[in-house]
């Protein structure tokens, strides 16, 4: 079944120059998918804290898909300021036969320039996402682009969700998955979003990318412990 998903490997090209040093290249996650390469799934979701390389590895992906790296749909050139890193030319993606070479990059930072691109594109049947609130044109978005095969980039959604708005999207990628056409690459701060079932989660760190169950992540300890009691945090960054 997996051979039949657009991307079913990523890894370093044979045909990229040798090791190089600096960013993106010195951090740990990148390092670590450009040594061993890193399979894919239905749904495969990266977790990790700011700085971890979580949204420089899902670019890179995009692009080398062929993505823009300001988001949109295969074919999408919306650019407005070039600050994305060269890893996308360092990738080779392995394709699943017969795969649907359609996609979409979803990226919350972004979007505000995707709606303006998306306007200035005359015949347009979208809805004016700028006259919508922020999780409102998201959700619009994922109803309305996120239907047909292919592969599905995004990169930390729930910046405009609220919980339930999270918990449709977990709705969501959970029946892309399932369906067996769409699969899904998701970099997200969430725990709502990173327990969709089925999902494989890697959790990127210093150690690199590594593969871990839903109970065992930082990310999900630290929201228990915070929500469990609040002031053993709260103490630590208030003003007495």
């Amino acid at each position: 079944m997996f051979d039949e998903l657009p991307v079913t490997r990523v890894e370093r090209d044979p045909r990229a120059p040798a090791a190089t040093v600096g960013w993106p290249h010195d951090i740990p996650a990148v390092a670590d998918l450009l040594g061993h390469g890193v399979e894919l799934g239905p749904l495969t979701v990266l977790v990790g804290e700011n700085g971890s390389g979580k949204s420089t590895l899902i670019e890179a992906v995009a692009q080398a898909y062929g993505l823009s790296a300001e988001g949109g749909s295969t074919g999408a050139r919306h650019s407005t300021r070039e600050s994305e890193s060269d890893l996308h030319r360092m990738l080779r993606l392995r394709r699943g036969i017969g795969a649907s070479k359609w996609g979409f990059f979803l990226r919350a930072e972004t979007m505000h320039g995707f709606y303006s691109y998306l306007e200035r594109n005359p015949g347009s049947a979208d809805p004016v996402f700028h006259e919508l609130s922020h999780g409102e044109s998201f959700l619009s978005v994922l109803e309305s682009r996120f239907a047909d095969p292919g592969f599905y980039v995004l990169d930390e959604p729930e910046s405009a969700l609220s919980f339930s708005g999270c918990l449709a999207l977990v709705g969501l990628l959970h029946r892309m998955a399932r369906d067996g056409r769409r699969q899904s690459l998701v970099a997200t701060h969430s725990p709502v979003i990173a327990a969709t079932p089925g999902a494989t989660i890697l959790e990127v760190g210093e150690h690199g990318l590594r593969e871990v169950a839903w109970d065992d992540l930082e990310l999900v300890q630290n929201w228990r412990d915070f929500l469990g009691d609040p002031d053993v945090f709260l103490r630590y960054v208030l003003d007495d």
